[in-house]
């Protein structure tokens, strides 16, 4: 028989309520873009091997590796340039699978491609708009194609103004801007487009000193306006400036996601080449003794 129910304690609160006194955390913030177990295989070669991503809101991701590592092949796939053989990419927690960088960029993923991708012998507005013209209304627009110039005029001063970005007469063309002038176009076009995320592949590799100092800034505006960055880089240095977080891949896949603060540029190199490995809790164990001591690092 079974004897009366034992009195419950009001203190104790039902199974999984927070203990009175205790602050709740916050719900973590849903990834703009992630993927888990992506795979791309060429043959025998694994270009992507059950590889994870995940980019949060309003931030700058940092994507280094080696090269070979996998890295690049991972960006196309989040980017729609390849369809990966396995795996899930998700958009705002949603599952999307794209079927090219078309249509990637329709749900508002843009790139910034280290060869800038502008169009030299054409005006700054018409970089702008490359692709996405704005016709004149009415027949003028549908059966003569025409432009309507003075609107994108208007809207190309507005987003290069909004982004504090400083390039003469939009009459001008671009081949008569400097290196860090045209990025800036190009990074300009990218964010006045992106609703999502705004990818950039070694955008400070062919500038000098002062230019690469603007197109950093420049990021962290595009990031400040609330769109989230993807950095693919070799710079360290700047990869530690302007990064809120790193993924280092590593053998096509991720071997760690860090925080600048957290590590130095000789431990991240070092868990680049495999000499350190990263904890669950963060901190860093030799994997090889003898990378790691002419790294001059050791684990934590």
């Amino acid at each position: 028989m079974t004897g009366p129910a034992s009195p419950r304690n009001p203190s104790a609160g039902e199974p999984g309520d927070v203990p009175a006194g205790v602050a709740e955390l916050p719900p973590a913030p849903v990834p703009v873009l992630s993927a888990r177990g992506l795979v791309k295989r060429y043959g025998h070669v694994t270009a992507i091997d059950e590889a994870d991503f995940e980019l949060l809101p309003g931030e700058v991701l940092a994507v280094i590796g080696d090269n070979g590592a996998g890295k690049t092949s991972l960006i196309k796939a989040l980017t729609g340039a390849l369809v990966p053989d396995a795996g899930e990419i998700r958009l705002h927690g949603r599952p999307i699978r794209f079927g090219g960088p078309q249509d990637a960029r329709a749900h508002g993923i843009e790139t910034v491609y280290q060869d800038l991708a502008v169009a030299a012998s054409m005006d700054i507005t018409s970089n702008m708009f490359l692709g996405r013209e704005i016709r004149r209304p009415g027949a003028l627009g549908s059966v003569l194609r025409m432009l309507d110039k003075k609107a994108m005029r208007k809207e190309a001063a507005a987003h290069l103004a909004e982004l504090k970005v400083g390039v003469g007469q939009l009459s001008q063309s671009v081949e008569t801007l400097s290196g860090g002038q045209r990025q800036a176009v190009a990074v300009a076009r990218a964010a006045a487009w992106a609703r999502s995320v705004v990818v950039m592949d070694e955008p400070t590799a062919a500038l000098g000193v002062k230019e690469s100092g603007q197109v950093l800034d420049l990021i962290r505006r595009v990031r400040d306006k609330g769109i989230p960055v993807i950095l693919i880089s070799h710079n360290m240095p700047h990869v530690f400036e302007i990064a809120d977080r790193i993924h280092v891949h590593r053998l096509g896949r991720r071997e760690a996601v860090i925080k600048p603060s957290d590590h130095s540029m000789a431990e991240v190199v070092a868990i680049m080449t495999g000499a350190l490995t990263v904890r669950p809790d963060g901190g860093t164990v030799v994997a090889d003794s003898d990378a790691a001591s002419a790294a001059g690092v050791r684990g934590s």
